[in-house]
């Protein structure tokens, strides 16, 4: 032997031999190591790092489906949804059920979080199963597992693998490991072995089970199994069970959340409740986020994973934005919409560039109508558009934070998800730029108000409402009153005098102050505003703004302007409801003689100014006048609009009235049923237009002593007006009068006297002592009281 200084350590098949040999020179030294025992592969056993829940409520039969799938031969199962619904409290209880029911088989746990977490899940189960390979210092344990696992001899298993969120932990290189392919390829494909999976990713539960088909979809809980959890959660059984339906309903039944919300209120017992708890919640978004932002402890979660609801979609925020950032921008513009029903036609819009989309106009043009693109895309723009959203739509549904109707023209989100990415945005200080951008593409959707384009109106409304709350900064003012002004004129023609109220005293401050009070669109805002006065009974408020309208436009443009024509007959409009017949005719006269002159016979304006007249010579009685002009002016319509087009079915409408004071019942009811039944079908069964349409036809069917079939109709429109319109608004009194009528002409004296002393009791106190119906009604009660005395002696 030379002496040359050499070394040799003999290794044996899985185990280290009992010696070494060192050769220094002419030394010859002999190490003596003890030889190192085989460990005994220990029996199947559960290897789950989270106790049960004793707080877990069970969902359905999902249990029952992981359960059967994982008893299949190579069976894979993925538990899609969003982050808070519940994922891994199933899989926990799914676990342990699972390996109480099954004591041959395997049960492994490994969070999928990061790849480092990953790996110590492999080497969880190398030192569960005892491979003694494991204790080598550059073993490739991800390696060795997988090697077991594919041994079918090794016995049967189940893989859970916990948030498996994203692609690059599962698909990605582990440069830190030896075997430098990604952590995925370590899991076997093995008869005996298979796959539970939570994430919150479609695409990676595809992937990994093998299709859509192996997914279970976890959405949020149903109504019961949330108020079971809260009361749960909450350690006692619910004091008030109609409060707490409103907190899970606000939570969206989202279990997190409520466990989050439990956990606030238990801490700050008794300061703190489930009342005051939807109080706090209800008060803005910015209270909402604080509350939802709350960590709760909770030990069936990860350490490392957030208790607090918000901070746990975050994580979804974040990836998608670094990975892609279109679906990122999307989902954020898409979190100021209303949660529901977003149309796709609207999101393709909105990314649709604009040249105006940067800028403001100043006009003071109020017939101006922006169109939906003020800008012309060439059909290949609009085809990377297209297709650049629907590659961003997959994304996030994928993620689970949009859903969409079965068509796939519909989207919607969840509130709180909208509430948690508006946080995010505030604060990476990205919340301003979305919200403008949101207001000024709104702004440039909505379309002036037409019947024919209600339908779009309709699609748009719930957006329009949203953006109410947010504030414009001085580059989107205008944008955002022209929302508000157009959202309140449809309002308006749909009956909603509340919400088109609000709408349109937001938008008349910005005119003000931007165009002043004689400006165009401040005009025009007055205008629809008035209407809406008008149509809720406050007459004096709307003959103050009806007459300032006219005045400016007087002063502007001339007695003989369009504009101050219209201005004036909406004036006269509001002198007959006030019962001032006198001023209304005289006025009316100058408009519809003007009008001759300047307007083409057939002109909607001229029709319209021989309606107004034909409805105060109604009023007074003159009907042959009055029929003459009206069906003059239906006719004229009729050949230029379509036939159940509004106007058309108000005109047919006062017709029919007329035929019913002319005492022509037969054709009053065929008008009026034929009106009805198009009102129905056009503005729905609840539009005021609607129950004022069938309280018509009532009266005509009293008028013929059909007096079964009136109260019918009435007791329904008097219902739905309560409803709709609310109980002190002129038409519902207007409805209450004539079922008092119609139960007088039954002989229920007591209840059509207790009817109309409601009647008048609301007149008083809502329109005062000298308003019409205020004497009508005082009238009827004080006859009908008189009555019933003389009755009764």
């Amino acid at each position: 032997m030379n002496s040359t200084a050499s070394h040799s350590r003999n290794v044996g098949n899985n185990d280290f031999r009992g010696n070494t040999t060192l050769h220094q020179g002419d030394v010859h030294n002999v190490f003596n190591y003890p030889q190192e025992r085989r460990e005994t592969p220990p029996q199947p056993f559960p290897l789950i790092p989270f106790s049960r829940d004793p707080d877990f409520v069970n969902r359905g039969d999902i249990l029952e489906r992981i359960s059967a799938r994982c008893l299949e031969p190579a069976g894979r199962v993925a538990l899609v949804g969003l982050g808070g619904v519940g994922k891994s409290q199933l899989a926990i209880e799914f676990a342990h059920r699972f390996a109480e029911e099954h004591k041959n088989i395997w049960v492994f746990w490994i969070h999928a979080a990061t790849q480092a977490r990953v790996q110590e899940g492999f080497r969880l189960i190398a030192d569960a199963v005892k491979l003694p390979e494991r204790k080598q210092p550059k073993a490739d344990i991800a390696l060795l597992v997988r090697n077991w696992l594919s041994i079918e001899h090794n016995g049967r298993w189940v893989v859970i693998l916990d948030s498996a969120d994203d692609t690059e932990v599962l698909y990605g290189i582990d440069e830190s490991g030896y075997g430098k392919r990604p952590l995925a390829a370590y899991i076997p494909k093995t008869r005996n072995g298979s796959i539970v999976l939570t994430t919150r990713n479609r695409s990676i539960a595809s992937k990994l089970t093998g299709g859509y088909k192996h997914i279970i979809d976890v959405d949020t809980m149903s109504e019961t199994d949330a108020l079971t959890l809260l009361e749960r959660k909450m350690g006692s059984p619910l004091d008030d069970r109609s409060l707490a339906e409103d907190l899970v309903k606000a939570l969206e039944c989202i279990p997190l959340a409520i466990s989050q919300a439990a956990a606030y209120i238990q801490a700050r017992k008794p300061r703190s409740s489930i009342e005051k708890y939807l109080v706090e919640f209800g008060k803005s978004e910015r209270e909402s986020m604080r509350l939802l932002k709350y960590e709760a402890n909770d030990t069936g979660r990860e350490e490392e994973a957030s208790n607090a609801v918000l901070k746990t979609w975050t994580i979804s925020f974040e990836y998608i934005r670094s990975h892609h950032r279109s679906a990122a921008d999307l989902l954020s513009l898409m979190s100021f919409f209303d949660r529901q029903g977003i149309p796709e036609w609207v999101l393709i819009e909105f990314r649709t560039p604009s040249d105006s989309e940067d800028s403001e106009s100043d006009t003071e043009d109020i017939e101006s109508d922006d169109s939906i693109d003020s800008t012309e895309a060439d059909d290949d723009s609009h085809g990377d558009t297209n297709g650049k959203l629907e590659e961003d739509i997959l994304i996030l549904r994928n993620y689970c934070l949009i859903a969409m109707n079965e068509k796939g023209d519909i989207f919607e989100m969840h509130r709180l998800v909208q509430l948690s990415i508006k946080s995010w945005l505030k604060a990476v200080a990205l919340q301003e730029t979305f919200m403008q951008q949101y207001i000024t593409r709104m702004a440039m959707l909505v379309p002036t108000v037409r019947y024919d384009n209600w339908a779009m109106c309709q699609d748009l409304f719930a957006h329009v409402q949203v953006a109410l709350d947010y504030q414009p900064n001085a580059d989107t003012l205008t944008n955002w009153a022209t929302l508000c002004y157009n959202g309140g004129f449809y309002a308006y023609s749909q009956g909603r005098y509340n919400i088109a109220e609000r709408m349109l005293v937001k938008s008349k401050k910005i005119f003000e102050k931007k165009f002043g009070e004689s400006g165009h669109w401040t005009l025009a805002t007055l205008t629809v505003y008035a209407w809406v006065l008008a149509d809720i009974g406050r007459l004096d408020e709307a003959e103050e703004l009806q007459v300032q309208v006219m005045e400016s436009f007087k002063t502007k443009l001339g007695a003989d302007h369009e504009n101050t024509l219209t201005s004036i007959n909406n004036l006269t409009l509001i002198y007959s409801e006030q019962g001032r017949l006198d001023e209304a005719e005289k006025l009316q006269l100058q408009v519809l003689e003007a009008r001759k002159t300047l307007l083409a016979a057939g002109h909607p304006q001229l029709l319209r100014s021989m309606s107004s007249l034909a409805s105060t010579y109604r009023k007074r009685g003159r009907l042959d006048e009055a029929e003459m002009l009206e069906v003059q002016a239906l006719e004229a319509y009729k050949m230029k609009l379509e036939p159940n087009h509004p106007v058309i079915l108000q005109s047919l409408s006062n017709v029919a009235f007329i035929y019913r004071e002319q005492g022509r019942w037969d054709k009053a009811e065929e008008l009026g049923l034929q009106v009805l039944e198009a009102c129905k079908t056009e503005l729905g069964t609840d539009h005021p237009t609607t129950l004022r349409f069938m309280n018509n036809l009532a009266i005509t069917y009293r008028a013929q002593n059909r007096l079964n079939e009136a109260e019918e109709l009435q007791v329904q429109a008097l219902e739905g007006a309560k409803i709709k319109l609310g109980t002190d608004h002129p038409d519902t009194l207007t409805i209450m009068k004539k079922l008092a009528y119609t139960w007088k002409d039954q002989g229920r004296h007591e209840d059509a006297l207790a009817l109309m002393k409601e009647a008048l009791g609301a007149y008083r106190r809502v329109f005062g002592p000298q308003h019409p119906g205020t004497l009508e009604s005082l009238k009827y009660v004080e006859e009908w009281s008189n009555n019933n005395v003389e009755e009764m002696e």
